[in-house]
């Protein structure tokens, strides 16, 4: 059985099942993840693979989704990520709900930080937003106009700062009213190095059980408050990006931020859901731009105006967080755990329910817990190294070939160390890849070790790099570990995963557990899915 969903995965991979062209039909149900909520522990499978006409509503009375508020019969879901935008419509069918059309725009946003260069990180928000207007823009009308909830997440820790009463400006697009940010400041991303290690250990410490990092929102705001106080002077309201779109789609006078979001900021206790205000107070923070804080899953408002044909009154969840939303669009089961390698690499498990993470952070720590939804965390070793790793050691490759007189196409490298790893079963040889570095090590960098004169070809380095990886990832959340939490399977996913069979075969040569290729993650999904689920 093992080796059939392999296989069946494998297949899918080769044929690229697990890419969805934008504007396709979905062939597949979505997976409703395990519900928490309802305390019975109760699953719901994948279900049969069919066609799913792109449709919304129309079913009547007697359709599965509308029968006891289990979910609305049409979603947007939106991410706001790093680099790109994607919109997802999900719609209810006999069988649950099913991505119908999806639409992803690159943002290019990235922008100049005069204040904080060179480790500032900061994107122009007019750049999101008309990615954001380009992507429902391409979108079916006829769609559009039947949804009647709409879910939004995107990156976390970073902070965007608006005057609450001229956060954007509404007028008439080609595809009905849109609106453009009016009085706001660049997002400073989770990416920002502003905020050196010397400053940090000036600041109180947090209570809270997240250590406080660089790129945090609180800790610009921080930086903001000591090194240039007049720039928040003209603002009063804060938040995520994704906490500036809802804010602005709901004209909510005060943002609204969920636990998921919050926790990522910084500054927040996550047992009794409150901002460390005295703390932050005594250290003339300017509290007061602070979102109050809901539970995720519930909804912040409703659009107050219609939206590229998107109705008036449409329901809109409070912003969540990319990470989540990705988990949710694909975890299906408790004992699951979810593997991604695409940039970088994350292995995530959820806890036990009830588990409460500890009061106090450990920086030591390789594992984090980030809040999921109703009370539940997930435990996740993410790692600063993944296939950002294997992009270096190809640029590395092209640009000896270039020192030797060659000229080599990176892309044209890529195929070919991993035909050459294929010839490789084994390599005693070791390489320990963290060429970035870790959260919790930052001094950490990358070693190779054990190197025999039968061991230097091609094929052997990219063999013992791919093994590096996944075994670096198993070294901050041990397989042991996973065992005793009672996981099962693994949910294969990422970029770098489902183009290198070398690093799948690692994968499942070190995990021993079922490996199952060709659940996605999409984080636009998972916010669709949240608003479908939600009670």
């Amino acid at each position: 059985r093992v080796s059939q969903w392999r296989e069946s995965g494998r297949a899918a991979l080769r044929a690229g099942k697990h890419l969805q062209p934008e504007g396709e039909v979905q062939v597949a149900l979505l997976p409703r993840p395990w519900d928490s909520q309802c305390g019975t522990g109760s699953r719901v499978g994948l279900g049969s693979v069919g066609v799913v006409p792109p449709v919304c509503g129309g079913q009547g009375d007697s359709h599965p989704l509308m029968m006891a508020a289990a979910g609305p019969a049409c979603v947007l879901g939106i991410d706001l990520g790093t680099t790109s935008v994607k919109a997802a419509l999900v719609t209810g069918t006999e069988r649950g709900p099913a991505l119908a059309r999806s639409c992803s725009r690159e943002t290019q946003a990235h922008s100049d930080s005069p204040g904080a260069a060179p480790q500032g990180m900061e994107q122009d928000v007019q750049k999101i937003i008309r990615a954001l207007n380009e992507c429902l823009a391409a979108l079916p009308q006829e769609q559009l106009q039947q949804v009647t909830h709409i879910g939004i997440s995107g990156q976390m820790h970073g902070v965007v700062f608006w005057k609450s009463d001229k956060g954007c400006r509404w007028s008439e697009s080609g595809t009905g009213p849109a609106f453009e940010p009016d009085k706001v400041s660049h997002l400073v991303t989770w990416q920002d190095g502003r905020c050196s290690p010397t400053f940090l250990t000036s600041l109180p410490l947090p209570q809270s059980h997240v250590s406080l990092a660089t790129g945090f929102g609180c800790a610009t705001v921080f930086w903001y408050s000591k090194n240039s106080p007049d720039f928040l002077k003209a603002y009063d309201a804060a938040g995520t990006i994704q906490d500036y779109v809802v804010a602005m789609l709901c004209d909510l006078k005060k943002p609204l931020m969920s636990v998921q979001n919050a926790a990522s900021w910084g500054y927040f206790n996550c047992r009794n859901k409150s901002w460390n205000t005295d703390i932050l107070k005594k250290s003339s923070f300017p509290v007061h731009l602070l979102p109050e804080v809901g539970d995720p899953g519930s909804i912040a408002g409703r659009t107050t105006s219609a939206w590229h044909g998107i109705p008036k009154g449409a329901k809109v969840g409070i912003a969540l967080g990319d990470f989540q939303c990705s988990v949710y669009s694909c975890l299906t089961e408790r004992t699951d755990a979810v593997l991604n390698i695409s940039t970088s690499a994350q292995l995530t498990i959820s806890m036990p329910l009830g588990f409460q993470p500890p009061e106090a952070p450990d920086p030591s720590s390789a594992v984090t817990y980030f809040p999921y939804f109703s009370g539940d965390y997930l435990a996740v070793a993410a790692s600063l190294n993944g296939g950002n790793v294997l992009a270096t050691f190809v640029g590395m490759v092209a640009q000896w070939a270039q020192e030797l007189g060659f000229q080599v196409q990176e892309s044209a490298i890529y195929p070919r160390i991993i035909q050459a790893a294929l010839a490789q079963k084994h390599s005693k040889l070791s390489v320990h890849p963290t060429i970035f570095g870790e959260r919790h090590l930052p001094e950490l960098l990358a070693s190779v070790s054990s190197i025999g004169a039968s061991e230097l070809s091609l094929g052997h380095v990219t063999r013992a790099l791919c093994r590096g990886l996944v075994e670096n990832l198993c070294s901050m959340l041990p397989v042991q570990h996973l065992e005793e939490l009672g996981v099962r399977r693994v949910l294969g996913s990422g970029s770098a995963l489902a183009r290198n069979e070398v690093l799948r075969q690692e994968v499942e040569r070190i995990f021993p557990f079922p490996v199952v290729y060709g659940k996605d993650v999409d984080a636009a999904v998972g916010a669709a899915m949240v608003m479908f689920h939600s009670k």
